[in-house]
C-alpha cells in the first residue's frame, strides 16, 4: 500500500542521514518513478525533504527540521508490546513492560488493553530457568565466561564457555558460545546446565549466528514407516503435520517421516503402547521387541 510505503520511506530517512532513490526503489520493490511520486506526496504532506543530484546526492530531511522518530501505528505498537511481554514471561520481572512505557511516552493512545497476541516463553521449570537466563544474559553483556556442568546423552562434562547469544528455538532455550573444551562454537540447552558460575572476562571473537535448521544440526538417518491407530491421528497432526500420513482402506493411518537417531524411533513407537506398529526400518523392529521385553520382565509379577 502507498501509505505503508510512505511511512517506511519516512522511517528510513529518520534513521539514515541520506539515501538514494534507487536504494528506496530496491528496498520497496517499486520503480524510481514511484519513489519520486512518494517523495512529492511526503513534501505535500508537510515533510520538508531535500533531493540533491550528483554522485554524492540523495534524499534527506531538511536540516533543522524536527519530527517524532517514533512513527508507529497502533498495530506496530501492539506487536512490539507482545514481544516485550513475552520476554517478561521468562525474566520474572516487568522490566520490558517498563521499557514499553518509555517507548510509548506521549503516545499512550497507541497501546490498547487488548493485545490479541499473548506469548509465554517460560516453561514448567520457570523457577529454574529464569535465573539461568538472567545470569547468562549478564555474562553476555559483560563479556564474562561461564562455567557449568552439562548433562547430555553421552554423559556429564564440565564446560567453560564464552557466551554470545541466548536463543529460543524448538520450544526451548539455548546458549550459543565458544566452548574451550571443543575449541569451537557450540549450542547448549539451558535446562541441561547445572552449577553455573560466572568466570573471568574474555575478548570477543568474530561470531555469526548458528544455522538452526533441523537438517543442519541433526542429519536425518532413519526413514520411518509405521501403521498407527486412527485414535492417535491428533498426535500425528500435532507432531508431524497432516501430510505425514494417509488413511488406509482398513482405517489405519500409514505414517512416514524421518528421525535423527534410533533411540528416538524406538521411544516414539513404544509411546503409543499397542497403538502403532513399526514397518520400516525392519532392523529396528527387533529393538522395539527387546525394549518391550525388558519392560515386561521388569513389571511382570513373576519377576518379584
Amino acid at each position: 500500500m502507498k501509505v505503508d510505503r510512505m511511512i517506511g520511506i519516512l522511517s528510513i530517512l529518520l534513521q539514515q542521514e541520506k539515501v538514494t532513490a534507487p536504494y528506496l526503489a530496491e528496498k520497496f520493490e517499486v520503480s524510481r518513478r514511484t519513489i519520486n511520486r512518494d517523495i512529492e506526496a511526503l513534501c505535500m504532506a508537510g515533510i520538508p525533504l531535500v533531493t540533491e543530484p550528483g554522485q554524492n546526492g540523495g534524499v534527506s530531511i531538511m536540516e533543522g527540521y524536527k519530527i517524532d522518530r517514533t512513527v508507529f501505528t497502533t498495530q506496530d505498537m501492539q506487536a512490539i508490546l507482545a514481544g516485550l511481554r513475552s520476554l517478561d514471561s521468562i525474566s520474572g520481572t516487568n522490566q520490558y513492560q517498563q521499557l514499553m512505557e518509555k517507548l510509548s511516552a506521549g503516545a499512550s493512545n497507541l497501546i490498547a488493553g487488548d493485545t490479541h497476541i499473548l506469548i509465554d516463553l517460560s516453561s514448567w521449570y520457570k523457577s529454574a530457568l529464569s535465573p539461568k537466563i538472567e545470569l547468562l544474559h549478564n555474562a553476555i553483556l559483560s563479556t564474562n565466561k561461564v562455567t557449568f556442568t552439562y548433562h547430555s546423552p553421552k554423559g556429564e562434562s564440565q564446560r567453560t564457555i564464552e557466551p554470545y547469544d541466548l536463543i529460543f528455538q524448538w520450544a526451548g532455550w539455548y546458549l550459543w558460545g565458544w566452548c574451550e573444551r571443543r575449541e569451537a562454537f557450540r549450542l547448549f540447552k539451558l535446562m541441561r546446565m547445572t552449577d553455573l558460575v560466572l568466570g573471568e572476562a574474555f575478548e570477543k571473537r568474530a561470531v555469526s549466528l548458528p544455522d538452526l535448521s533441523p537438517k543442519f544440526l541433526f542429519s536425518p538417518q532413519f526413514p520411518v514407516t509405521a501403521k498407527v491407530d486412527p485414535v492417535y491421528k491428533w498426535r500425528l497432526v500435532e507432531e508431524f503435520g497432516p501430510e505425514s500420513f494417509h488413511v488406509l482402506p482398513d482405517g489405519m493411518l500409514l505414517f512416514s517421516a524421518e528421525f535423527y537417531d534410533r533411540q528416538s524411533v524406538v521411544g516414539w513407537i513404544v509411546s503409543f503402547g499397542g497403538g502403532a506398529e513399526l514397518l520400516e526400518p525392519a532392523e529396528l523392529r527387533q529393538e522395539v521387541f527387546r525394549f518391550a521385553e525388558s519392560i515386561y520382565k521388569k513389571y511382570s509379577p513373576l519377576s518379584e
